[in-house]
């Protein structure tokens, strides 16, 4: 065998590959299943179906559903047969490095997810938002549901599952290549947060006041075109380069670690 193709196919699990996306399908019916044992995540599930369902009867919405729906299935395709085969490993680890490796992931996908949601897709800093009219689709949804996290330009959807994909195997050419169960945690939780997120939800007393923030400052996000709330699987970034929208609406209205809010001429 050709030297090079076998070094390819060492490299390329395919067969990890696909037990992975069948474990993750498997993980993601699991979750969604449980959840709703609870009353509260029943009561948010049947008002967001609710609303998905009166928003299908305007044309125009179910036909960029259908076409997201057909473009989703491409995405998968290209994350779980070409990129994520030259992640993952079996080899014998010690068990700290899934929850590191989960962690690192994370936070290396929603950074750069920040700055491109910020840069290309807002008009924001000297680029001037070239994704802007790609964005603009997904925010047509002035007050969304969970599904609209799937309303979205095809560009839209690669970038996102694309960057994902590029998150794992850059962490697993920095750090090594990571077991399957960090792969499965990592898509649930890149999934399930950024439907959460569009989640309509009112819930806001323990337990769920976490989930109470990340719904609301999402949706101060859809209602403004020019607030901030740039990032999607946690707050941090947002916090830490000061795009955090309270609802103020505008730049003017964000805080953050070194962004105070501003003081009207009646509180000083």
């Amino acid at each position: 065998m050709n030297p090079t193709l076998a070094a390819f196919l060492q490299h390329f699990r395919w067969d990890l590959a696909l037990f992975t996306y069948l474990a993750a399908k498997v993980a993601m019916f699991s979750v969604s299943r449980a959840a709703l044992l609870v009353p509260t995540f029943r009561a948010v599930a049947e008002a967001n179906r609710a609303d998905f369902m009166r928003k299908l009867q305007k044309p125009k919405y179910g036909e960029v559903m259908k076409r997201i729906g057909g473009w989703s299935k491409v995405a998968t395709v290209v994350l779980w047969g070409v990129i994520l085969p030259f992640t993952m490993t079996l080899a014998p680890s010690p068990w700290w490095t899934i929850p590191r490796d989960v962690f690192v992931i994370l936070m290396f996908y929603d950074f750069f997810y920040y700055l491109g949601h910020r840069f290309l897709f807002h008009d924001e800093g000297f680029f001037g938002g070239p994704l802007l009219w790609v964005h603009a689709v997904h925010h047509r949804q002035h007050v969304p549901n969970r599904m609209d996290g799937a309303y979205l330009n095809p560009i839209e959807l690669f970038f996102g599952t694309g960057l994902y994909g590029l998150s794992v195997l850059a962490i697993a050419l920095l750090l090594g290549p990571v077991h399957p169960a960090t792969v499965v945690i990592t898509f649930v939780a890149f999934q399930q947060i950024n439907l959460h997120n569009h989640d309509l939800w009112t819930a806001d007393r323990f337990p769920f006041r976490y989930l109470n923030t990340m719904a609301v400052m999402h949706h101060n996000h859809h209602r403004v075109f020019t607030g901030g709330n740039f990032a999607t699987i946690s707050l941090f970034y947002d916090w830490l380069f000061g795009t955090l929208d309270h609802g103020q609406g505008g730049k003017e209205g964000r805080v953050g670690l070194f962004r105070r809010p501003k003081q009207t001429a009646a509180a000083e």
